[in-house]
């Protein structure tokens, strides 16, 4: 049996794909992200509830801000990427539910109500929402650096001061540096990761 997805396309969306460390001085325009959007809010989330928020980090001002936040390690390619996007989950992804799924609008006002259960379930569908967005970073043909290497309390302080959005990821944008990437590490083989009962 062969994949129906074109074997360009699976290269270009994984079996070619590296996480980008460097990149060059293309920029990237609203334009592409906006396509890249208009993609990935197709795919699923539990009861389309779509908590991921996106901040794009453009301004000079608005990087620093952001790189002072930062691991050590992962400053200088964030100052230096074309674009970055700080990911995050929005905590009241609820009050968007009857819009979202207009055929069951209660569960706005009860399943969704304990805000415990809602944090959980948003910060795993918004993670889910995060791997669709890199997916579509790299059907754009753009490189995408993820990381979770900084101070999550000091970017939601500093980006998202009424205490309703979580930062989960920061991930740098852009074309890939012919030098940008390390070489492809190994990955398991199916027989040590699939399991059958």
């Amino acid at each position: 049996m062969t994949l129906p997805l074109d074997p360009a396309a699976q290269d270009l969306l994984f079996k070619e794909a590296h996480t980008a460390h460097r990149f060059t001085d293309e920029p990237v325009t609203e334009e592409q992200i906006q396509e890249v959007y208009d993609l990935i809010k197709y795919a699923p989330t539990a009861f389309n509830q779509s908590p991921l928020r996106v901040t794009l980090v453009r301004s000079p001002e608005a990087r620093e801000r952001l790189v002072s936040h930062m691991s050590e390690g992962n400053q200088a390619k964030t100052r230096t990427a074309p674009l970055t996007a700080i990911l995050a989950v929005d905590l009241d992804f609820h009050e968007r539910l009857p819009e979202l799924l207009p055929f069951k609008p209660q569960l706005k006002d009860t399943l969704f109500a304990d805000e415990a259960y809602r944090e959980s379930s948003g910060t795993l569908n918004a993670t889910l929402q995060i791997g669709y967005f890199i997916l579509g970073i790299r059907a754009a043909g753009l490189g995408a650096g993820p990381m979770t290497g900084f101070d999550a309390a000091g970017v939601d302080k500093e980006f998202f001061g009424d205490g309703k959005q979580h930062a989960l990821v920061v991930v740098n944008i852009g074309r890939t540096a012919p030098d940008g990437h390390n070489p492809r590490a190994p990955r398991l083989a199916f027989e040590d990761a699939v399991t059958t009962v």
